[in-house]
């Protein structure tokens, strides 16, 4: 049996970057998938500790909170920065990217034409500050902290992939995010995963076309 199980809507949402983190770690894991149907009618809400999913089985360990089960596979398998300076940039990128996600989440869940022209124009700004960190590390050849992957980084893919298919050509300035895509995109266990049945019919945003 998976140590390790997923319980969450039928979507990427917030728990892909989970699974790309344990699909590259050669981890095994279990999907309990909770329709919207089942949610409204509430005991499982009620019982998940902050009313929201995901919740995470580790073992005996449960854990709500979908960043906090990032640093918590994150320190699992050693993927939190090789010391205590790359640990505080991880933690620092990772909190970017909930900034980022909840700006997308929002548009997503009030979807409205003149909010949509204005997340794309605004864009640009969002994302080069992940630019910038490339740069700033092994001149953006390696990954976003250090030369070891970290769980910010399955975070930032995510991310950036569903970004290409919200905003095609989003990425188009930014060259070293472009690269880095790809380059994360080809690991041979990542590789599996994003060409899986399971992640290409999971939708991103749940319920809507993408």
């Amino acid at each position: 049996v998976p140590p390790y199980t997923i319980v969450y809507f039928p979507t990427r949402g917030r728990c892909e970057a989970l699974r790309m983190l344990l699909a590259d770690q050669d981890q095994s894991w279990k999907e309990e998938v909770v329709t919207k149907e089942s949610w409204l009618q509430g005991p499982l809400k009620a019982s998940c500790l902050y009313g929201q999913l995901p919740k995470f089985q580790d073992g005996d360990l449960t854990l709500y909170q979908s960043n906090a089960i990032l640093r918590h596979l994150g320190r699992s398998f050693g993927l939190y920065g090789t010391d205590e300076r790359e640990a505080a940039l991880v933690d620092m990128v990772n909190d970017g990217l909930e900034d980022l996600r909840r700006r997308c989440g929002h548009l997503i869940h009030h979807k409205r034409e003149e909010d949509k022209a204005q997340y794309v124009q605004e864009l640009p700004a969002h994302l080069k500050p992940f630019e910038t960190l490339l740069s700033q590390n092994q001149g953006g050849q390696a990954f976003i902290v250090g030369d070891q992957i970290s769980f910010a980084d399955y975070n930032l893919l995510d991310l950036l992939l569903n970004h290409q298919v919200l905003v095609p050509g989003c990425l188009d300035p930014f060259p070293l995010l472009s690269a880095y895509v790809a380059r994360l995109s080809a690991r041979p266990k990542l590789k599996a995963f994003l060409a899986s049945p399971e992640h290409v019919n999971r939708p991103i945003f749940g319920s809507r076309k993408i």
